[in-house]
């Protein structure tokens, strides 16, 4: 008896672990986006595209976010981003979900 029961134990201690499933190109288990957060800086326009509606800016730090200046594009829409031009310097406010963010208002200043 106490043969087939160290037995068992053996077959238990041999069987190999289970791992997690590979990535299978699915979005199930995949972080999402977290809660917004509002932030504010200033830059420079560095591109347009009104058919996407975005605007990419080289902005300063955004403290509020614990950014550092870094260059990113951003959604607008199409009435924060008529009039503005590449090398406009500007103040913005986002809103950042963790994975895109948004204009919240953005205007030109200096010359």
């Amino acid at each position: 008896m106490a043969l087939l029961s160290a037995c068992k134990k053996e077959a238990e201690a041999t069987k190999p672990a289970e791992t997690a499933p590979t990535n299978t190109g699915s979005m199930t288990g995949m972080p999402m986006a977290g809660p917004m957060m509002h932030g504010a800086s200033t830059g420079t326009v560095a591109a347009i595209d009104a058919a996407k509606g975005t605007v990419t800016l080289d902005h300063h730090e955004i403290a509020a976010l614990k950014w550092p200046a870094m260059t990113m594009s951003f959604s607008a829409k199409p009435e924060q981003i008529s009039g503005l031009k590449i090398g406009d310097k500007v103040r913005f406010e986002i809103d950042w979900d963790g994975k895109l963010g948004a204009i919240t208002m953005i205007q030109k200043f200096g010359s």
